[in-house]
């Protein structure tokens, strides 16, 4: 499921020149707007918890990249 976003030119345009190769708009943008830095939430959660939120991360936006990829070759 997915839902249409107005943003003014000069945001897009914002986006897009932060947008990496092969990353997606909807990529660029939960990279940009992320959570909050790292430094602001140090020793909220011990080293070992970080690092276990860190891989559950990576997996779901490596699946989530692997699953456009295979939607955009259906389309194809």
């Amino acid at each position: 499921m997915s839902k249409s976003v107005r943003i003014s030119e000069e945001f897009h345009e914002f986006v897009e020149t932060h947008n990496r190769d092969n990353e997606t708009m909807e990529d660029t943008l939960r990279r940009l707007v992320g959570g909050p830095h790292p430094e602001a939430v140090a020793g909220i959660v011990s080293s070992e918890t970080a690092a276990e939120m860190r891989d559950r991360l990576e997996s779901s936006r490596e699946a989530d990249v692997a699953g456009k990829a295979e939607l955009r070759e259906r389309f194809e």
